[in-house]
């Protein structure tokens, strides 16, 4: 069919995804999964660890590099840039008189910093003296009151060319409404400046109202774009050294993927590429096992991260900072770097399995946020570390076979973990080894919990009628424990959890959005103009995945954001697909107040106005199946072997069966305690929980009940469980 992207069945889909902690990589072919590998991170150079996993994950699989032909790539490049100011040197270029709107920013003083006699501002995203003005002026409705004094852009861009700036965002007043004056501006710019340098403005990247966060959006779209220009291409001369052809492809925000080229371009969409390729695995994941509303957990090597997906599909917002204060997994409003492009809303929380467990000067124990990272990782990697972390905990109460780790690349010290725990925390806090082992387990859950609190609980969603995705290196080991918080009963754990992200990468499709402020009240709107503005933003949008919009496979989800009028903040509310009419804005009407009461308690009426209108499309692409390895075949139920394990509910360490997750198959069931060891990671079934898995070889965890007790007992001593 035209324009459905068909890579040949016969091929091979590779899935990366860089953490703080481990590379993730799978390779699927046309019968499901063949191979995963899950290798060290390498920060100075993230390539390294690609081309490592990727390496052996081919070689296991006994596949050659020329029959890839998808390969999709998660990345944190974007975030770690803004996080640790490694981005492009970039010029700021505004409105005469508006010239200061980023270094005077805006901060919110929150937390600590409200009781801070000597507080100083956050640095600003950009310095004053690389910030430039040219006059213009444009008013709200798009009517020019000043013409672009071209002279003067041509001033402001040799004084950039001077000072070595390559790098330079435009943000003129009120562009969203007419963006003529930002064209020139950027034509000019062009000119003037070196090829190959960077020049964005706000028209192409968010035409959104609010100046500051449309120029924050801009300016960390020049900050980061080089950046992720040069390490993408990086990657793909270093794939096709391989031999590896297929083009990459990268994660975006808001769960889609992207071609490098565009994530070049707009690469201040790929800031939560990371994360948004583990939602949706876990969205992936509850609908094939019959929970369409599931929480997603996430936990790695550095942190955790909790997301809510209600009918398979995870919740949007359109505006997130990165790199502000917060509490317990949420933001505070105006810390940090507003960003406005959708991303998938999650909470997230600096505990992983390498944050670092630490007793402050008045005794009290802590965990994290600060991780040990891959380098040198926990005190049990052998590599440096003498830091306990969550993992040397999890080693030290059994949780984790030394021998095993990683699916069996890295064997674990015990006695480095042992050694850290005392002398760090056991002496200091008077407690023996293992109760020590266990408050940082116990503490880190509580900390992962909060998460979970801010996206269900905080949010006015009840939990309890929820199942617990959890993956990750470290997420099964906690999620129980976690569920128990919430009085969650049911915990699914799906095949090649521990590199879950990875995973879910496979299952997206391409896509891309586009915005446009058009204010205008909803009773008098002219839907001539309102389908015009549609049409032409699902046009561009479209033409940045290379499809016509009438092709198959491609499919256009319009939206608006409405508000009453004299009100200053909008929701989002779906549009019908089909041309706008009289009906369509009656139904926008009632939606919009079915959602304000949902959001505010409150059944208002009254006159309502469109704010911005939004377009997302989407290009399917044939994907390779997702689940179980086909040589994933159940040979016996029966524990591989039995060791020690602590559990606070016996008291101490009990003998506890381990079980072969490869051995079990489709209607086995077992109760806890129990281990069930997996190549890339550890579940832990609780005392009080059981297990059994399902037909798409998803291991379920469900609160024991006294029949679940007695049938899994019964068919755990018989060996073959059904």
């Amino acid at each position: 069919m035209p324009g459905l992207h068909k890579p040949d069945t016969r091929g091979y889909a590779l899935g990366f995804d860089v953490g703080g902690t481990f590379t993730d990589v799978v390779l699927a072919g046309p019968e499901g999964q063949v191979a995963v590998a899950k290798c060290l991170s390498t920060h100075d150079d993230p390539t390294e660890g690609i081309i490592s996993g990727v390496t052996a994950a081919l070689r296991e699989a006994r596949v050659k590099p020329q029959q890839i032909t998808r390969a999709v790539h998660a990345t944190t490049l974007a975030t770690n840039a803004i996080l640790e100011r490694r981005g492009e040197r970039v010029a700021y270029v505004t409105t005469a008189g508006f010239r200061s709107l980023l270094p005077l920013g805006r901060y919110a003083r929150v937390e600590e910093d409200r009781y801070d006699l000597y507080f100083d501002p956050p640095v600003p995203p950009v310095p004053a003296k690389d910030c430039f003005e040219v006059p213009e002026r444009v008013d709200s409705g798009g009517r020019v009151l000043r013409p672009v004094d071209e002279d003067a852009v041509r001033q402001v861009a040799e004084e950039i060319r001077a000072r070595g700036i390559r790098a330079v965002a435009v943000c003129l007043l009120h562009a969203y409404a007419n963006p003529v004056h930002e064209r020139r501006s950027c034509e000019i710019l062009r000119q003037v400046l070196p090829a190959g340098s960077t020049v964005v403005m706000s028209s192409e990247i968010w035409p959104e109202i609010r100046e500051y966060e449309r120029a924050t959006t801009t300016l960390m779209s020049a900050y980061v774009g080089p950046v992720m220009t040069r390490y993408l291409t990086r990657l793909q001369d270093r794939l096709a050294e391989l031999g590896v052809a297929a083009r990459v492809q990268v994660m975006e925000s808001g769960g889609g993927v992207m071609s490098a080229d565009l994530a070049g371009r707009r690469a201040v969409a790929t800031i939560e590429s990371g994360p948004a390729a583990g939602v949706l695995a876990a969205s992936f994941t509850g609908t094939a096992a019959g929970h369409p509303d599931v929480i997603s957990f996430d936990m790695g090597g550095t942190t955790a991260k909790a997301c809510v997906v209600r009918g398979g599909r995870p919740h949007i917002t359109r505006e997130f900072s990165v790199g502000g204060k917060g509490s317990f997994g949420g933001r505070r409003a105006g810390t940090g770097v507003p960003i406005k492009v959708p991303a998938i809303d999650l909470a997230e929380v600096g505990a992983g399995g390498g944050s670092i467990a630490w007793v402050d000067d008045g005794g009290v124990l802590h965990v994290g946020p600060r991780s040990a990272g891959s380098a040198p990782g926990p005190a049990c990697y052998g590599l440096g570390g003498a830091e306990p972390t969550v993992t040397d905990a999890n080693l030290v109460l059994g949780y984790l076979d030394p021998s095993s780790f990683a699916g069996g690349t890295m064997a674990l010290a015990p006695e480095l973990s042992e050694k850290a725990i005392d002398q760090r925390l056991a002496g200091l806090l008077g407690v023996d080894r293992a109760v020590a082992a266990h408050a940082v387990h116990d503490l880190a859950n509580a900390t992962m919990g909060s998460a979970v609190h801010v996206v269900t609980v905080q949010r006015g969603i009840d939990p309890r009628g929820f199942a617990v995705v959890a993956f990750g290196g470290a997420g099964p080991m906690h999620a129980a424990r976690v569920a128990e918080r919430f009085g969650i009963s049911t915990v699914i754990v799906p095949p090649s959890c521990g590199v879950g992200s990875a995973v879910g990468l496979l299952a997206a499709d391409l896509s891309t959005d586009r915005v446009l402020t058009h204010v205008v009240s909803a009773q008098d709107a002219d839907l001539t103009e309102l389908e015009r503005v549609f049409t032409e933003l699902a046009a561009s949008a479209s033409g940045d995945l290379d499809v016509g919009l009438g092709d198959p496979g491609t499919r256009v989800e319009r939206s608006a954001d409405v508000r009453f009028s004299g009100q200053a903040h909008e929701l989002t509310v779906a549009m019908p697909t089909e041309p706008v009419d009289a009906k369509a804005m009656d139904r926008l009407r009632r939606e919009f107040t079915a959602r304000y009461q949902e959001a505010y308690g409150i059944a208002m009426t009254g006159p309502v106005e469109l704010v911005s209108l939004r377009v997302r499309v989407t290009r399917s692409v044939e994907k390779v199946p997702l689940g179980r390895r086909p040589e994933t075949v159940a040979q016996g139920g029966a524990p591989s072997s039995i060791r020690p394990v602590w559990f606070p509910e016996s008291g101490g360490y009990q003998d506890t069966p381990v079980y072969e997750r490869g051995r079990l198959g489709p209607g086995h069931r077992l109760s806890g305690p129990a281990i069930v060891g997996d190549h890339e990671s550890t579940v832990v079934v609780p005392p009080g929980w059981n297990a059994s898995v399902d037909e798409e070889f998803n291991l379920v965890l469900s609160a024991d009940t006294a029949e679940d007790a007695a049938g899994a007992t019964t068919s755990t001593s018989q060996g073959n469980m059904s």
